[in-house]
């Protein structure tokens, strides 16, 4: 083989770029490759589409599992394809469009059940499906009809329609003039409803741009509940031990009460006795400070320690200079003994 750098460049170029659009092409559509693809490709008939689009989500027992490949008319009904990976779908499974967030996404949620496997060319019948009503596409259409009709004409309808069955039984010329009465209210209001309707559609497009918000509120609050639940048995074995040790504090209780009970009365006439002698207490602990404090003075020196004894000498027999004429004084005029 001749080495690439021999070869014609124009021809090499080609065919990278044709190796990179092919490897481009496998990663676009690697949900659909047999062996890493998006698993199968099952079908169902629905009585309406209810909303749902392709690429909404394919959940059983709230755990998404696929995704919608396809939404189609087929006669009357509406042919739904969906593909599932990793997850058992059965001959007798039903499929239901179940609303997924408040502004009115949808989900295909699957119920597998059955002996057997579902058949992938098979499609599943409109028996085993159902589809959601609406509201909020209801009143979305209802505002748009409304906008549309003309209330003048309409009252102008109406009225002619009264006259015309004048000579008819009382009571349907009673109901004519009573949708007459009707149609003139609501033009005398177009104003007002059309307001309401542009107030109303507001609000729903302000709903519209908060949607990301709502699906993470409800994404946290699924987390928080997941987290009680798995706290569930941490939280019943604490309340179980509480109720264990209020037993046993009991029993102890119960068990000591004959010891207990002569204890306290004790400790009762001890705190009786202290309060009764809570004066000399308080002059013995009022004299103790001064005591240490001179005690500590005599006493710090180092291997000796200061006296004085005063009245040990008759004054007789000592000099008139260093007696005192009254009480004692140190011998020395500096202190010291």
């Amino acid at each position: 083989m001749k080495p690439i750098t021999e070869r014609n460049p124009v021809a090499v170029g080609l065919a990278g770029l044709a190796v990179m659009g092919l490897i481009a092409l496998a990663v676009f559509f690697s949900s659909d490759l047999p062996l890493i693809g998006g698993g199968t490709t099952y079908s169902a008939y629905f009585t309406e589409a209810a909303g749902l689009q392709p690429g909404n989500p394919v959940r059983i027992a709230g755990v998404t599992v696929g995704r919608v490949t396809g939404v189609s008319l087929a006669g009357d009904r509406v042919l739904v394809s969906f593909k599932v990976k990793n997850a058992w779908v059965g001959d007798a499974s039903t499929a239901g469009i179940d609303i997924q967030t408040v502004l009115g996404d949808k989900y295909l949620a699957l119920d597998p059940q059955g002996r057997v496997a579902q058949n992938p060319g098979q499609t599943i019948p409109a028996t085993r499906t159902t589809s959601p009503y609406d509201v909020t596409q209801a009143f979305g259409g209802v505002g748009q009809d409304i906008n549309q009709i003309n209330t003048k004409e309409l009252a102008k309808s109406l009225e002619t329609i009264a006259v015309t069955f004048r000579n008819s039984p009382p009571y349907v010329h009673t109901a004519i003039r009573g949708l007459a009465a009707l149609s003139r209210s609501i033009a005398s209001r177009d104003a007002q409803i059309t307001s309401l309707l542009a107030g109303t559609n507001k609000v729903t497009g302000q709903l519209s741009s908060q949607d990301s918000r709502f699906k993470t509120l409800l994404s946290d609050g699924n987390l928080l509940l997941t987290e009680l639940r798995d706290r569930q048995q941490a939280i019943h074995n604490l309340l179980i031990g509480s109720q264990q040790l209020s037993v046993q504090l009991s029993g102890l209780v119960s068990d000591d009460s004959a010891t207990l009970g002569p204890a306290l009365r004790a400790l009762s006439q001890v705190t009786a006795v202290l309060e009764a002698n809570q004066a000399n207490l308080d002059k013995a602990l009022s004299l103790t400070g001064p005591y240490y404090r001179l005690l500590g003075n005599a006493l710090g020196n180092g291997r000796w320690f200061d006296t004085y004894l005063c009245g040990l000498i008759p004054k007789a027999y000592s000099p008139p200079a260093v007696v005192p004429a009254k009480g004692c004084i140190p011998p020395k005029p500096g202190g010291g003994g």
